[in-house]
């Protein structure tokens, strides 16, 4: 045998089964559909959670409670280290700064979270701060403000 005699194993390629070409074929007359019934109609289909004409389980159980989804508040967050690493001393901290050095994207409002130290004096002027936070950069020396609408956030 040569290498380049390439061929797909056995079984690997079966003869298509045509269905509905008369009794002599083996698949003629309902053509594998059994007797009658929506399902051995062309087009008959059911939808998912059908049951048969009985009224579906997602319709006979009462709809309750309430569901804070649409109200839901999403931050983006910093962290006190990724901010340690890319601002000098004595630099602010705004929505427009953190997007030039890349720490944010995007237009939703962002929270700075207290995950590592702080050493520089910094003024820091975003949506929000997490307590451990706002403790960290006002012991390094700094100003915290939290701005209701900066530079194309949504105001809540």
């Amino acid at each position: 045998m040569h290498d380049f005699n390439l061929h797909a194993p056995e079984g690997a390629n079966r003869k298509k089964r045509i269905v509905g070409r008369g009794q002599g074929s083996g698949r003629g007359t309902t053509a594998g559909k059994g007797n009658k019934g929506q399902k051995s109609r062309s087009g008959g289909k059911t939808y998912v959670g059908f049951e048969g004409g009985q009224m579906p389980l997602y319709r006979r159980l009462a709809r309750r409670g309430f569901s804070n989804h649409p109200f839901k508040r999403e931050f983006q967050t910093v962290n006190l280290d990724e901010i340690e690493k890319r601002y000098e001393n004595g630099e602010t901290v705004s929505v427009e700064t953190l997007r030039t050095k890349g720490l944010v994207k995007g237009k939703r409002p962002i929270k700075v979270l207290g995950n590592g130290e702080l050493t520089k004096k910094l003024t820091v002027t975003v949506k929000a701060f997490s307590n451990s936070a706002k403790e960290k950069i006002e012991k390094a020396g700094g100003m915290v403000s939290a701005a209701a609408k900066i530079a194309g956030q949504i105001a809540e």
